[in-house]
Formats: C-alpha cells, structure tokens, sequence
C-alpha cells in the first residue's frame, strides 16, 4: 500500500485532520513525506499504529508532552509510564472525592437534637527498643492529635505541629469558617516543622492526625501513616488511608495487603510535614453518635498489634484513660519495637441546661 493522504490516514486513525497537523508540529507523529509543490502531508500505513497509540492516550486525558514521552519508549517501558500516569490520575481522583464528600457532609450538616460532648485521653510511649520518643499524642476538650516524627529532629518535629494545633482548643470556629480553619490548621503546622528543621541540624518531618471536635462532628486532618479509627455499633472501621509507598502499591493492584504487612519499606511515607515532602491532607467530617468510640494512634500500635486486638480493648467499654494504657500495653507485648501513641474519645449525651 502506497503512502495515505491527511484526509485517508485521519479516516484511518480516527482522528482528525486538525489534530494530525498539530500532532506533526509537536514532533508525536511526523509524516512519512511532505509534498514540496502543494505542502500536503502523506502518511505511511505503519504509522497507523503509532497514531492510534496517540488518540487512545489522548482519551485517557494524557498531555501531550507526556504522551511524546511514552512514544519515546519500548513496549515494557512505556506500558510503565502509562500505569504510572493513570495511578496518579487515581490519586487526584481520589483526593477529589474525599474533599467532595467533606464538601457535602460539611455543607448539609444540621444541628443534632440531643446536645453531645467527648470523654478523651492520650498517652505516648517510647516503646521497648527505641532510646528516645518521637511522637507526640494530644487530647483536649476540642483537639485530639497524634503526630509520629522521623529524623534526626522528628520529635521536636511532631511536638511542634501538635503545639501549633492547640489555638483550637480555644478559637471560635466562625460561622461558615470550618474549612478555612483546618486549611489555616495546616498550614501552621507545616510552618512550624519547617521552623524545627531550620534551627537545629538534621532533617525533621511528621505524620499528623488530628481531629477538631465541633460539638456534633469531627473533623479530621491526616497526613502520613498514623491512623484514626471508629468503633460503632461493636464494629472497628479504619477512616484514614495511609500515605505510605507500599500502600500505593497495595493500591495499584502490585501488593496484596498480606505483602505489604511485611514489605522492608512499608513505613516510607509519600506524605508528611517536612522538608521536600508533600503536605496534602485528607480532610472528613464525620458526624458524631452517641456510643462511638474514636481512637487515633501512631504505627507503633497498627503496624504491629491486629486490628480484631485492638477492636477487643476498645470494645470492652472501659474508660478512656485505662483503655489508652491497654493499647499502648499491648504494642508493647509484641515486642515495643517503635514509639506508640494513641488518643481514645468517646461520644457521650450532655445533660441540656
């Protein structure tokens, strides 16, 4: 077959004209020839292929200096690029839906018929094996917080985002103002890690998760791999997804959960407050009942105690203060090998005025 007219190899190709003209002056799919008399591009029929390759890649959404790239490679090579510009597709995706879902809780919420509060406790450990503790754990009457710092400065880095959490304690929320505040929340807490990290030597950064009573919800700010959990109804449901490599692989379908329990790097975060790292935090609201009983926790408890344990302590019903005791315990049963911080509240009905 002779060479293909723009008109024929764009039938062909199923793509227009139009878009094999600009696919040609950003060097993705050059003609085979270009008529010096009339100008007229002429393809040949091999590269339908390649331009096929470009309006599937197109209708995932690709940019085009991205899909030049994929074209650049091999099969194997290309097939990776193209896995990994979809996973991070899914991640904004996701990122998306979760600020999507806040959006929604945040702006249908109504006010709860019975008045509610929260019973608290915290309670931070340097564990068995680690000569210092680099987490810092927080409960107050409106600020629950769990932070894990990493590196040479990590608890002066996990002390120093809580710290700048606690002006919640006692700022009014302004009406309408919940969004901005965990935003402005944030924020601080970066600034402040970052202030650590540029007045002593050594790198510094911090997980953080915390969760601002609101007196009918919670709202939750995460970042890293510590964790916030809820049981209600007798039923334990994690609500944070940790931001950690493997996870992502877990994620892509790479790694079965199985695998990623006891992957070498499983505690390498992809976020956290630090120096170079992404800050991004998920951000919920979860509405409160009476009978739930939240728990926040570093990966000193989860990474080494199973769930179905830490549902039975939190499910037995004791006071917050001994039930904080018995977790932090039971890490230290299997081993102590890292800090554990944890902070349990509790959902009461409030006695009306």
């Amino acid at each position: 077959m002779g060479l293909l007219t723009i008109g024929a190899f764009a039938k062909a190709a199923r793509l227009s004209p139009k878009a094999l003209r600009l696919y040609d002056e950003l060097g993705l799919l050059t003609p085979a020839r270009v008529d010096p008399v009339t100008g007229y591009r002429l393809y040949a029929p091999q590269q339908l292929e390649q331009a096929r390759l470009v309006a599937w890649l197109r209708r995932l959404g690709m940019p085009l200096a991205r899909i030049r790239r994929v074209c650049a490679l091999d099969g194997g090579a290309a097939a990776a690029e193209v896995r990994a510009f979809w996973s991070q597709v899914e991640a904004d995706t996701a990122a998306r839906r979760e600020l999507a879902a806040f959006l929604v809780g945040h702006l249908s919420w109504k006010e709860p018929a019975m008045p509610l509060g929260i019973r608290y406790a915290a309670l931070s450990d340097a564990g068995l094996v680690r000569e210092s503790n680099q987490d810092t754990a927080y409960a107050g009457e409106r600020l629950l917080a769990v932070a894990d710092g990493y590196g040479g400065q990590g608890g002066p880095a996990s002390a120093a985002a809580v710290d700048a959490l606690r002006c919640l304690e006692t700022d009014g929320i302004p009406a309408g103002g919940l969004l901005n505040v965990l935003e402005d929340a944030v924020e601080r807490a970066g600034r402040a890690v970052h202030g650590v990290a540029a007045a002593a030597p050594g790198d510094a950064g911090t997980t953080l998760t915390a969760m601002l009573w609101t007196g009918s919800q919670l709202a939750l700010v995460h970042i890293g791999d510590s964790r916030a959990y809820v049981l209600r109804d007798g039923e334990l449901f994690l609500i944070t997804h940790d931001h950690t490599m493997v996870q992502s692989m877990v994620d892509e379908g790479r790694l079965s959960p199985e695998e990623a329990a006891s992957h070498p790097e499983r505690s390498l975060l992809i976020r956290a407050l630090g120096a170079g790292a992404d800050g991004t935090a998920e951000m919920r609201l979860h509405d409160a009942r009476p009978g739930d009983r939240y728990l926040l926790c570093s990966d000193g408890l989860s990474a080494v105690v199973p769930g179905e344990e830490i549902r039975r302590v939190l499910a037995e019903g004791g006071e917050p203060e001994p039930t904080v005791r018995a977790l932090v315990a039971l890490a230290n049963g299997s081993g102590g090998p890292d800090n554990v911080s944890c902070v349990v509240a509790d959902v009461v009905e409030l006695q009306r005025q």
